[in-house]
């Protein structure tokens, strides 16, 4: 959202690795500017063992990368 919003051509990649059966996220991936700080914060939510739908009940920080991971809705592979 963060470089769309902006007509700023630089792109970022994440993932979210969410178990199946329990809906709890075991792991994330971002390549991009600011990942580790991004990813320190997921890290505790990881921890935490949230799940899927924590995820999607939080308010992202808009408009901003770190909010995609709150909105991501697609499975790309099971």
């Amino acid at each position: 959202m963060k470089h769309t919003l902006s007509g700023s051509d630089e792109r970022c990649l994440m993932k979210l690795i969410v178990d199946d059966e329990s809906d709890r996220v075991v792991g994330a991936h971002m390549v991009g500017e600011e990942a580790g700080e991004i990813i320190q914060g997921l890290a505790i939510a990881v921890r935490a063992r949230l799940t899927k739908s924590d995820f999607d009940a939080t308010v992202g920080i808009h408009p901003t990368a770190a909010e995609e991971f709150v909105t991501m809705r697609s499975v790309t592979r099971r």
